[in-house]
């Protein structure tokens, strides 16, 4: 990500909710900043915004074992 612009808006797209919470496809939008930091904005009925020190510990909590992927503007997806 070193020639990558930031901030980054993203998506997180999951197609299995293993809780039955969120639902799947699009879920949440985020951003990444350049710093590792990164916003996350829940959709739904339980709407929330939480602050991460990065994507990848987010993912480590909301990644459901793989079933969620970041789409990034542009279209880059990554899991």
């Amino acid at each position: 990500m070193t020639n990558a612009r930031f901030p980054r808006p993203f998506i997180l797209r999951r197609t299995i909710d293993h809780t039955g919470v969120s639902g799947a496809g699009d879920v949440a939008e985020g951003v990444l900043f350049s710093d590792g930091t990164t916003v996350i904005r829940w959709r739904g009925q339980y709407a929330s915004t939480v602050t991460w020190a990065s994507l990848d510990d987010a993912l480590a909590v909301h990644g459901h074992d793989g079933a969620t992927i970041t789409v990034f503007a542009g279209g880059e997806a990554t899991q």
